[in-house]
């Protein structure tokens, strides 16, 4: 016998969702015609209006561009010249929002960038060129360590500037903001994992590796967009329940997996709850975010502009990417009030996902979950934490995504959007800010918070 009480809407909304090639055509829009739609490039302009515009024709309401205004990052010129003990050029690429560069200076192998692995170091980093590689997971540490924390590390040991070595083969740089939406204090390049590799063995076999990096990277103010569109509720004061992706990539690539599948999972569920599900209670409201990959700015942004609004959100659901091919799964913000809610309606659905807790600060969901505001996301329980793969790369393209891992995607989040809407008991309600802070006080997530605050600390004391 199916307890499921939404299994009509279920069946409508899945088998056009399966049976439509909306979401793989949007994906290629996406893509093919608008690129890595980068903060400041034509594309992202028109990816805005081009979602709006499906948005409105898939019958959602108060659909419209909230305009954010930020500092933006052209892309230059860069050159690495090995100056000794051989000269020779590499390709390399810099790191968005690393300021321009014109710096000779000895390079030191920073290995994995573990906490251990700067501490070994010292004072040895002062006036260097910090290399590290791009490990998500660097030997020793059982966390995911972020690139921002090496960088951090580096500037905070006095190095000059920074190098981020790939450490995937076949994948050439990978790219990633380094300013946390401001500029970064010391240059930034990345390069492929094969040149990376010249470079440590020429440095352990020739004792110094002495560089010349010089680069034309600028700064500007620039306009982006976030897109906003809504299921109203019928609720005389309606709660809100949100579902949001970034739409913005890196300009190295198309940013297909990252986050573009996501981006058209949150449209495709648009799309069919606006045509089966009828009017809620409360509000579902779906949300494109601009310029996430230099700073979560969109989304924080909109934390920012709507602060009447936080009360009334019961939950953000964050679909970052999560179009891809892995499995799919709820991971909450550390609410474990939730977790049974979920867990029940897992049985009801027969959907295969498992519900886990977590706390990170390294997408959209970040701004609302300190803000207090319930959150959670599509993403696996079980970390994997071996890295991004062809994420960040120019090869984050069209042809690795598949149309099953879009349609899992977008079926899932429309079926759960629907019944956190109707729940008539909703067990999670927004924390105050003392409870926000003493998240960051359990032992597995002491470490990553500590150095992000002396981190941030020590940028603001450069930075005068």
């Amino acid at each position: 016998m199916n307890d499921n009480p939404y299994l009509s809407i279920d069946r409508q909304m899945v088998g056009d969702i399966y049976t439509s090639p909306e979401v793989m055509d949007n994906l290629t829009i996406l893509c093919d015609d608008f690129g890595s739609r980068f903060g400041g490039t034509e594309g992202e302009r028109q990816a805005a209006e081009f979602m709006k515009a499906k948005l409105e024709a898939y019958g959602l309401q108060n659909v419209h561009l909230e305009p954010v205004e930020y500092l933006g990052w052209r892309r230059g010129e860069v050159t690495l010249e090995i100056l000794s003990p051989l000269q020779m050029t590499l390709p390399c690429i810099t790191l968005p929002h690393a300021p321009a560069a014109d710096l000779e200076a000895s390079i030191v192998d920073v290995g994995d960038g573990s906490e251990a692995d700067f501490e070994r170091l010292g004072d040895a980093l002062k006036g260097k060129i910090a290399m590290v590689t791009s490990r998500t997971q660097p030997r020793g540490m059982n966390r995911w360590v972020h690139r921002n924390e090496k960088y951090g590390r580096s500037f905070m040991a006095g190095a000059a500037g920074f190098i981020f070595v790939n450490h995937y083969p076949g994948y050439g740089p990978a790219t990633g903001g380094v300013g946390d939406g401001d500029e970064g204090p010391i240059p930034a390049i990345s390069l492929a994992l094969e040149d990376g590799a010249f470079l440590a063995r020429l440095l352990r076999r020739k004792g110094e590796v002495r560089i010349r990096l010089h680069s034309t990277d600028a700064f500007e103010q620039m306009v982006s967009w976030n897109v906003i569109a809504d299921l109203p509720g019928t609720a005389q004061n309606p709660e809100i329940v949100m579902l949001g992706c970034h739409y913005d990539g890196h300009d190295i690539s198309q940013g297909a997996e990252d986050p573009a599948s996501g981006t058209v999972a949150v449209m495709e569920a648009a799309r069919v709850l606006a045509q089966y599900a009828g009017p809620r209670k409360n509000t579902i409201r779906f949300a494109l975010w601009g310029i996430e990959e230099i700073g979560l700015i969109g989304s924080t942004a909109y934390v920012a502009q709507h602060p009447e609004e936080l009360d009334r959100i019961r939950f953000y659901f964050n679909m970052d990417g999560a179009g891809h091919g892995k499995r799919k799964d709820v991971v909450l913000n550390e609410w474990p009030d939730l977790e049974p809610v979920f867990e029940e309606w897992q049985k009801s659905m027969a959907l295969d996902f498992s519900v886990g807790e977590s706390v990170s600060a390294h997408s959209d969901h970040y701004p609302f979950l300190m803000a207090g505001v319930p959150t959670g996301g599509m993403e696996m329980v079980e970390h994997d934490l071996s890295g991004r793969g062809y994420g960040h790369t120019r090869y984050d393209t069209l042809d690795k995504v598949g149309e099953r891992g879009l349609r899992e995607a977008a079926a899932m989040a429309a079926r759960l959007a629907i019944r956190i809407a109707d729940a008539a008991e909703w067990p999670a309600a927004r924390r105050g800010q003392e409870a926000v802070a003493a998240l960051f006080d359990k032992q597995q997530y002491q470490d990553e918070a500590a150095i992000f605050a002396k981190i941030r600390a020590y940028k603001e004391k450069l930075q005068g």
